[in-house]
Formats: structure tokens, sequence, C-alpha cells
């Protein structure tokens, strides 16, 4: 591997190990803790979740990440480096599901779980029933799916 070659494929296996990670932590933590809540408490503190995580270094990773993986793949279809090519393509196309759950399921979800009417008990309790169930069996998928793209490229590296 080139210099650049292989600083591309570590900034790209770190922006996909930083997604993991995050992806991990809502699944381990927050929503096991969220799940302990009442209604009105867990609609309340996704809303506030949901808007603070919209932020430039969330969003550059969360671009960056694919963006970086193309990039380390395409510098790997030269010959001389095709070896660790399998790994990144595989990492490519984990990445590419991970972000196209959060795409598809979880920020479609987010924003209907924004703009729902809670104002009463039975609104809070209809709200977050949309919502909970479907949007943790989307985080636990692109969690294994971004867990899956980070040991591919670490993988990679090392080829």
């Amino acid at each position: 591997m080139n210099g650049i070659s292989e600083a591309v494929l570590v900034a790209a296996t770190v922006g996909n190990g930083l997604l993991a990670g995050l992806f991990f932590a809502f699944s381990c933590g927050v929503v096991p803790g969220l799940r302990r809540v009442d209604d009105r408490s867990y609609v309340t503190v996704f809303r506030a979740v949901n808007r603070g995580i919209v932020n430039g270094l969330f969003l550059l990773v969360f671009f960056g990440a694919p963006i970086l993986t193309v990039a380390a793949t395409a510098l790997h279809l030269d010959v001389s480096h095709r070896e660790a090519l399998p790994w990144l393509v595989a990492g490519l196309l984990l990445g590419l599901l991970s972000s196209a759950m959060t795409v598809v399921v979880n920020v479609p979800l987010n924003n209907r779980l924004g703009t729902a009417p809670v104002d009463g008990d039975a609104q809070l309790r209809q709200a977050r029933g949309s919502f909970e169930t479907r949007w943790n069996r989307s985080n636990h998928v692109r969690t294994a799916a971004s867990t899956a793209a980070l040991v591919v490229l670490a993988i990679g590296l090392g080829v």
C-alpha cells in the first residue's frame, strides 16, 4: 500500500468505527435506559437527542465514512493493491447498508416522532409505540452492519 491509499483506508476505518460505536452505544446503553422511563420522558429525551445529533461533527463522520470508503476502494483497484480489495468492497457494502438503514428507516422515524402530537397520555403512548420497536430494530441492524464494516476494513488494512 502506498501512503495515500493507506491513509484514506485508515480514515475510512476510523469513520466506520466511530459510527459503529455510536450505534452500539444506543443499542446497549441509551435504548435500555429509555425503555425504563414513562412515555413523556421517552418522547422528550428522544426528540432532544434527535435534534442534538444533527451537528457538524456527526454529519462529517456520517457522510465522510462512506465517501472515504469509496475512495479507499477506488485507490485499491490498481493491480498492485488488489489483495485488500475484497475486504474493502465488503466494508463499503456493509457501511452503505448501515447508512441506508439510517436514511430509510431511522431518520424518517425521528422526523415523525419530532412532529407527532403529544398533548395527552394517549398521544404520547401512540408516538412512542409507532417509533420505539421499529427504530430499535433498525438500529440493531445498522450496529451489526457498521461493526462488520469496521472489522472487514481493519482486515483490509492488514492485507
